[in-house]
């Protein structure tokens, strides 16, 4: 096989290891573990956004009986004050305040006890915000490793990319242009390979067998000439 031909193989060899690096580079199986990491956490967020709205509505609640509770708490103080110090005589009155101080701390032990079924109602939220929040905390550990993970990978394989696109530039700058321009056209809608060897009498690109008519006509050309694949329409050298 004869030049530029041997140029081109090496060039498309090149251009192979170029689109592997670059397929590794985006299918790193470390990126299909961060999406879903992140898919949970997103998940998560929202059970907890809904959990902590539940925990608000109770506390809100809580603090509205604790209103109701502390003004009954002042007006039986304020009327038990004035039933021990005398200032009130009549019996008619002090009666009426007895029975609103009785009224007062009923209601306020209704109050104490619905807070009471507020906090008990609230404690299981609580335990299970507790759980979300340490489970993102695990996650968040996952996405940091995995982002430092995929950070170092990329690097390194970046690294590769550039020595081997250096070494393709270097070669592909022996290609006639006609050539190199026929190469590139076919290796944009060819998947990736413009040109293949042909082995036998099977094209390495479509990995078809030639009649062998074909390969009798392709093996009559002068060494220095290439033939076109009549299954896939790639370079075809011999």
């Amino acid at each position: 096989m004869a030049e530029p031909y041997d140029t081109l193989l090496q060039v498309q060899e090149l251009d192979t290891e170029l689109d592997q690096l670059r397929h590794r580079i985006e299918a790193m199986p470390e990126r299909a573990e961060l999406a879903d990491v992140r898919t949970r956490r997103a998940v998560l967020d929202a059970s907890m956004v809904e959990v902590r709205g539940q925990v608000d509505a109770l506390a809100a609640r809580q603090a509205a009986l604790e209103e109701q509770i502390a003004a009954s708490a002042k007006r039986r103080h304020e009327l038990e004050q004035r039933m021990r110090t005398g200032g009130v005589t009549a019996a008619r009155d002090l009666q009426a305040m007895d029975q609103e101080v009785g009224h007062l701390a009923a209601r306020q032990r209704t109050l104490e006890d619905q807070e009471l079924e507020l906090m008990e109602e609230e404690e299981p939220l609580d335990v299970a915000l507790a759980d979300k929040k340490s489970r993102a905390a695990a996650l968040d550990a996952d996405e940091a490793r995995l982002v430092a993970a995929i950070a170092a990978t990329e690097v390194e394989l970046q690294a590769s990319v550039g020595t081997v696109a250096t070494l393709r530039a270097e070669r592909a700058e022996g290609l006639p242009a006609e050539l190199a321009e026929r190469y590139e056209r076919l290796r944009s809608h060819l998947g990736g390979v413009g040109a293949a060897r042909l082995v036998g009498d099977r094209c390495d690109g479509c990995h078809l067998t030639l009649s062998s008519v074909e390969v009798e006509r392709m093996r009559d050309l002068p060494a220095d000439t290439f033939a076109t694949c009549p299954q896939c329409d790639r370079i075809l050298v011999h």
